[in-house]
């Protein structure tokens, strides 16, 4: 049985059961955090960081049966940051050169590193293929990542991208064109997660998807009354302010809630797609 989380939320996670790795792809360092056994699944923080939350969340993956990989993108990892500090890691992103944050239609650069890493990931871990799920500012990166032939399981948790237009998705059309025809080709699909009021993520965005990529899109709606709404990271409650992370900040963890249901079904859907036996939810 999976181990209960024994982090708290609102202290920083020193992330000492995942190895920091230092992994060049494309003449490009970064900092990934790895734990587990068993096919890859890549994990991507939403803002400002990987917090305990999103560390919370690669642990429930981890003792699902897989080997986690968590980037480091922006923030301080582990990090429970004030509003002002929280803001100035939104704010440097949204002006570096490897997110697009107002461009609609167009791919962020950072997402040519991330389908390098899912296929390193795949040649360390084996299997049939690399699951994985970006949430917020990461939310449409695992929809690009599809252009990488060992990416199977792309979750799309919040896409917040672009922050300017909300019909828009973050993603260049000739690129949209490739995996839609690839989830076609091979019988995969993409999950998408929001809350039904989140206004950074909206019902607009979802839309789009579906028009793009047909059945092929499958969206999961959750009440604005299913958000955890208490105890909130700085940055969440007070910059956020409202219904958005379905799987970290604003899930609740509690047996029957329809975040942990949501969470439970991204570990089936990774088991499935990635040939790993179902096992016993993780407690709660």
């Amino acid at each position: 049985m999976p181990k209960r989380n024994i982090h708290k939320m609102d202290e920083h996670d020193g992330l000492e059961d995942f190895e920091p790795r230092e992994i060049t792809l494309d003449g490009v360092t970064k900092v990934v955090h790895s734990a587990g056994s068993g096919p890859a699944v890549i994990v991507m923080a939403e803002m400002p960081g990987i917090s305990p939350q999103v560390a919370r969340f690669s642990r429930w993956v981890r003792d699902a049966g897989f080997t986690v990989y968590m980037p480091s993108l922006f923030g301080r990892d582990g990090a429970v940051p004030d509003v002002e500090e929280g803001t100035a890691i939104f704010q440097r992103a949204c002006v570096s050169a490897e997110f697009r944050a107002f461009a609609a239609n167009e791919s962020s650069p950072v997402t040519a590193w991330l389908r390098s890493l899912a296929k390193l990931a795949h040649e360390e871990c084996g299997g049939p293929g690399v699951g994985a799920i970006g949430m917020c500012f990461t939310g449409n990166f695992a929809l690009t990542m599809m252009l990488e032939p060992a990416m199977l399981a792309p979750v799309l948790s919040q896409p917040s991208l672009p922050l300017d237009d909300p019909a828009g998705v973050e993603i260049s059309a000739d690129e949209l064109v490739a995996v839609g025809q690839r989830l076609e080709r091979d019988d995969l699909t993409v999950m998408g997660y929001r809350f039904e009021g989140d206004r950074f993520c909206t019902a607009q965005r979802f839309a789009a998807y579906s028009e793009a990529l047909g059945d092929r899109f499958v969206a999961r709606v959750l009440p604005d009354s299913a958000a955890k709404r208490d105890s909130l990271p700085p940055f969440s409650e007070h910059v956020v302010a409202g219904p958005h992370s379905v799987v970290t900040a604003h899930l609740i963890d509690e047996a029957g809630q329809p975040t942990i249901a949501a969470r439970d079904e991204i570990l089936a859907f990774f088991a499935h797609r990635l040939g790993v036996p179902s096992r016993e939810a993780p407690p709660t």
